[in-house]
Parts: structure tokens; sequence; C-alpha cells
């Protein structure tokens, strides 16, 4: 995986380097496995060590990547967003504007959770309990994702409200509700059943969606 020879290959009038693809073949596939063990041991517990040693590979060639764990911790932050754009929000934005694209998210959100794409469920939810109560660089990079998100969640319902999907002040809630129960179904799915917490997940927003829509023909049935 590491390697230190050069080589070049012509895309169109375009010169790659070699070395850079490999090398961000490389950062990539670091990150990937580190999100996937912060899930389970947390991202404190996050080391180049650790990551190294799952992937078969040397703490040193890690080094010319992140300097530190911190560095580490942080890269790890922006790829889980990366993940969580191309996994949830990109397809949910196939959806037609209003309460659609709202269900689509939603339900989009459940699906990566049951896909357990990442074995310790939600980095997010798991990262901002973990760090909470503990000021510093990674508690304020969580609060800004966790800011974007919330106004994402809160463009999307004043659009609803935009294109007559729902009345002036309706969707002033909705996203406080669709992330406690994004948040509830994914941490209780392991105790519970996935099968119970999702299905509920779903039932609880699709239900809630209904009784504030101006047509609730538009939304899905759920058997």
């Amino acid at each position: 995986m590491f390697t230190n020879g050069r080589s070049f290959c012509n895309v169109g009038s375009v010169t790659v380097d070699g070395r850079l693809v490999r090398g961000e073949r490389t950062r990539t596939a670091v990150l990937d496995q580190a999100l996937r063990l912060a899930t389970v041991n947390g991202l404190d517990g996050l080391s180049l060590s650790q990551v190294a040693d799952a992937l078969g590979v040397s703490k040193s060639g890690l080094f010319a990547h992140w300097r530190s764990k911190e560095a580490l911790q942080l890269a790890v932050i922006e790829h889980a967003r990366g993940q969580w754009t191309d996994e949830v929000i990109r397809p949910a934005l196939a959806a037609p504007k209003g309460l659609r694209r709202l269900w689509a998210l939603h339900d989009r959100r459940l699906a990566f959770y049951e896909a357990q794409v990442l074995p310790g469920g939600c980095f997010f939810a798991n990262a901002n309990f973990e760090f909470n109560a503990r000021p510093g660089v990674l508690r304020d990079r969580l609060g800004v994702q966790l800011a974007d998100w919330t106004a994402f969640l809160t463009r999307l319902a004043d659009e609803a409200v935009e294109v007559g999907d729902l009345r002036h002040g309706a969707g002033d809630s909705l996203p406080f509700l669709i992330e406690s129960l994004g948040v509830c179904a994914v941490m209780q799915a392991t105790t519970l059943g996935p099968e119970v917490t999702f299905r509920h997940a779903r039932l609880a927003l699709l239900s809630h969606l209904r009784a504030l829509a101006t047509d609730p023909t538009i939304l899905p049935e759920l058997s």
C-alpha cells in the first residue's frame, strides 16, 4: 500500500502523478477503517497504532498523512461528514422539495443504519455523546457538524412551507423531532432489535407528517 515508486498516466491532456493517486487511495482506506473503529472504540480511543494494526501497515507510514492523534481524529470527523453526505443527503435530495424530501432524508438515514455500514451504528451520535462534556477542538468540530445538520433540516422544513406542503409554522419542531427519532432508533437498535426500532422511527415521523400535511396523500404508505 505504501510505495516509493513514481509513475504517471495521461487522462486526456491531464498528467496524473501515480504517487498522488496511491496516496489518496491510502488516505481513503485509512479513514474508512478509522471511521469504523471509532464507532466501536470511540473517537478518543482511536490511535494511529490501532488503525495501522487493523490495516496491517506500519504506523510510520501513517505519519505521512497525520502527524498526531488529534489530526487523525479531525480527519475522521470530516470523512464521516463526507460519507453522510454521499449516503444520506445526496440520495434524499433526489426527492421533490417539501415533505417528500424530508421523509426521504429520514428514510435514507435509517436505511444507512440498517445496512450496518458502520459497526457501531452512528458515528456522529456516538461522538457527540462522547465529547459532550469535554471542551476542546474535537467537541467544537462536532458542534459545527451538528449545527450544519440542524440548519439543513430546518431549510428542508422551510421549503415544505414554501411549496405549500405545510402551513406556516407547522414545521418549526420538525428538525428536532427528526433528529431525535434518528438518534433514538440507532441507539436502541442493538438492545431492542433493529426491526422494531427502525420501523417505529419510520411510523412515528410518517404519522406526524401526515397530521401536518396539507395533502397527506403525497406521503407513502407503510404496511
